[in-house]
């Protein structure tokens, strides 16, 4: 009788041990997750010792995609004359915002957001006088005198891990002529 259970036993294990030695379903690595679109609010801040000098929103949407999503680009600005000399004459430079940003889906809800900043503002002058010779081949005292603006720059990089609703304070920055403290901060919201 020992015999007989101990060979329906060995039967029995081996009828049952095939079925669990089946591989389980793993979930997909390379699946693809489903993209969604951000509201971006990029805010610029600008303060002088305690006082707030500046305060630039900038608000834009964006796909957050997979495998390679698509730059949205934000330019905001003025063109600005500066003299080049008497050969070259004026020229025109682009001083204004430019913000490029992406998003990919990232684990747990959160987002993978990618942006790229430049700001660039006048401050100040400076008093030029343009190269006139007077007949004798000597500078011209009497030279008209006009104002070059002052032209001043921030640029980053940023890559933020940030979920639906959170802002981010990203960047502090202290210009080192003006001592003006540049502040930015990043929200983002999922549209439902």
């Amino acid at each position: 009788m020992r015999t007989v259970r101990m060979v329906a036993a060995v039967i029995l294990a081996l009828l049952i041990l095939p079925f669990r030695m089946l591989p389980q379903e793993s979930p997909k690595s390379d699946a693809k997750k489903p993209s969604s679109t951000l509201k971006v609010q990029v805010t610029f801040t600008e303060t002088e010792g305690e006082k707030k000098v500046a305060n630039l929103p900038y608000t834009f949407f964006l796909k957050a995609a997979e495998p390679i999503p698509s730059w949205t680009k934000l330019r905001m600005g003025s063109r600005v004359p500066v003299y080049v000399g008497k050969d070259g004459g004026m020229q025109y430079i682009d001083v204004g915002t430019n913000i490029d940003a992406r998003a990919t889906p990232a684990d747990n809800g959160r987002f993978d957001v990618f942006v790229n900043l430049e700001r660039s503002w006048v401050e100040g002058d400076v008093t030029i006088t343009p190269e006139k010779s007077s007949a004798n081949g000597s500078a011209d005292q009497n030279a008209e005198r006009f104002k070059e603006p002052i032209i001043r720059q921030f640029k980053t990089e940023l890559t933020l891990t940030m979920h639906d609703g959170e802002t981010v304070q990203t960047a502090q920055a202290a210009d080192p002529l003006s001592a003006r403290v540049l502040t930015i901060t990043v929200t983002i919201n999922a549209v439902k």
